[in-house]
């Protein structure tokens, strides 16, 4: 099955067109889905109304759907495993506004998210950013690739710990702090084979061997290259959105600049495997 499909910018991301996520899509269906999902990293389905069980069965065909591992938000009473993000002019949510993969501190980090929208706070807030991790390594040099092909970085989810912490939002408390987690600065795609670039600014510690000093300058080069405004899509949310992102190939940030306003979010996420 060929899928209507209209490119969301030039670096990633496309929109499917008439898809309702709500039925039981048959597996022609879905397969074409997730050849889109390889090819354009972020898709994005408009005007899309998923119930809880909905949402988790559609995110299931991309790989089993598990709940944050530090449980950092509040699950949906129907599907628990689905993450809400909610905010409030009473309870206020963390922010996330910082370029990251999603809890690439985890042995497996997540394969990819589901994110739906159930109530946005008005056109133009709250927008959430994705980059192309591909592309950043793709137009590096020769040399530089094969340096960093020889590097690991340690990923740390003490950032996030301390800001769940911190009693100004109404994310959950977590206890302790993981143990420090390994991962290739530069992982193969099991599905594409491709390469890209596995380093984030939140998550990434440092690279093993080398000193904090040392790393946060070439992780900042780094992410400089890769938060370009040619390697970024911009999404400007809408009521009743669905987009998905593929977390081994792509950073996002999520700007917060919607205050008091009411912000509802359900996030189905898919478990991946230990990045090679």
């Amino acid at each position: 099955m060929k899928l209507e499909l209209n490119p969301l910018c030039g670096a990633l991301g496309a929109e499917v067109n008439g898809v309702d996520l709500s039925h039981d899509l048959e597996s022609a269906t879905m397969n074409a889905i997730k050849k889109a999902f390889h090819e354009n990293i972020v898709l994005l389905f408009r005007k899309q109304n998923l119930t809880p069980a909905q949402h988790v069965d559609f995110t299931s065909f991309f790989g089993p759907v598990e709940a944050h591992p530090l449980g950092s938000r509040e699950g949906a009473q129907a599907q628990p495993e689905i993450l809400v993000l909610e905010n409030r002019a009473d309870t206020p949510a963390p922010r996330n506004d910082f370029w990251h993969s999603d809890i690439s501190f985890a042995e497996c980090p997540p394969l990819g998210s589901v994110l739906h929208a159930l109530e946005v706070p008005g056109e133009g807030l709250g927008d959430t950013l994705f980059c192309n991790m591909y592309k950043v390594f793709e137009e590096l040099s020769p040399g530089m690739q094969k340096t960093l092909e020889g590097l690991r970085a340690l990923h740390s989810a003490e950032a996030l710990v301390m800001r769940n912490n911190a009693n100004d939002n109404n994310a959950k408390p977590i206890s302790s702090i993981p143990d420090l987690v390994s991962h290739p600065v530069v992982r193969n795609h099991p599905e594409t084979s491709r390469k890209a670039l596995y380093v984030n600014p939140y998550y990434t510690e440092s690279f093993e061997g080398w000193s904090p000093a040392e790393s946060k300058l070439l992780l900042d080069w780094l992410t400089q290259l890769a938060t370009r405004q040619e390697n970024i899509y911009r999404h400007r949310w809408k009521k009743g959105d669905v987009l998905m992102w593929d977390n081994r190939c792509a950073m996002h940030y999520a700007v917060y600049d919607y205050g008091s306003k009411a912000r509802l979010f359900h996030r189905a996420t898919a478990a991946g495997d230990r990045p090679i």
